[in-house]
């Protein structure tokens, strides 16, 4: 037996486990599969082809304590996996909305706070915790054990190692590990397996070289980059995110 609000608009071919709650205002897409024991929340957003698994608890009330019972929202892109006990919150009045990508996968226990922005493709391991406001982009990989703090970005195809603490922003395109969080090389698997060029990859692996090994500051490798003519988009891609930066990156 579940409890499906007849206000809630579910989409063709969806399937629900026993015990499963549904709120009010939540609207479901075609092809979703929804297992026991779940909870959905007013404000879920689901788009089709989402899996959402065991005891999962999506778009319940921010953990914060500003938030004043606002209408917000939490939107799951297609493709979608969600597994035993992740916990999505909706956002607050700040942007009004929590966003998910398409074809994500968040891991057993993982939890993805108010008002985060997730790209496409991204992976939560087991028990990631994202503080509020944290943004994440397309292809990122965050290792089990991780805590990510408020505020923080995460940048396209990053890996992070599991039981990490991640309190700055971490540019794209690398690997960070340790305590405290450092830089330590190019994700060279992830980018391979993506299709990017050696001519790219060197090019990226350059600027780096630039940022984090020539001995100048950080304000500074970034003029020294500018300069390169026909930079290609990877490398204004760290520009630009460097230049965005609110917390600063993490350090060599």
């Amino acid at each position: 037996m579940n409890t499906v609000s007849k206000k809630a608009q579910i989409g063709n071919n969806v399937t629900i486990g026993e015990y499963t709650v549904i709120k009010d205002d939540v609207i479901i897409g075609d092809n979703v599969e929804i297992a026991s024991n779940v909870i959905i929340d007013n404000g879920a957003r689901i788009s089709a082809n989402v899996k959402i698994h065991h005891g999962a608890v999506i778009s319940t009330i921010p953990q914060d304590l500003k938030f004043k019972g606002e209408i917000t929202t939490l939107e799951i892109g297609e493709g979608t996996i969600v597994r035993e006990y992740a916990t999505l919150n909706r956002g607050t009045k700040v942007t009004n909305k929590t966003v998910i990508g398409k074809n994500c996968l968040f891991m057993a226990y993982s939890h993805v706070a108010h008002d985060c922005v997730i790209g496409d493709n991204v992976i939560l391991a087991n028990s990631v915790n994202l503080g509020g406001h944290v943004k994440i982009d397309d292809w990122a990989i965050v290792g089990g054990i991780t805590g990510v703090h408020q505020f923080t970005r995460i940048g396209k195809h990053v890996i992070i190692a599991s039981n990490s603490r991640v309190s700055k922003d971490v540019p794209p395109y690398i690997t960070a590990g340790n305590l405290p969080l450092k830089f330590e090389g190019l994700n060279l698997i992830g980018l391979r397996r993506r299709g990017f060029s050696n001519n790219q990859i060197n090019k990226i692996d350059a600027a780096y070289n630039t940022i984090y090994k020539s001995g100048l500051n950080v304000s500074m490798a970034v003029e020294e980059l500018k300069k390169e003519k026909n930079l290609i988009p990877e490398v204004k891609e760290i520009i630009d995110f460097i230049g965005s930066s609110e917390r600063g990156i993490i350090q060599d």
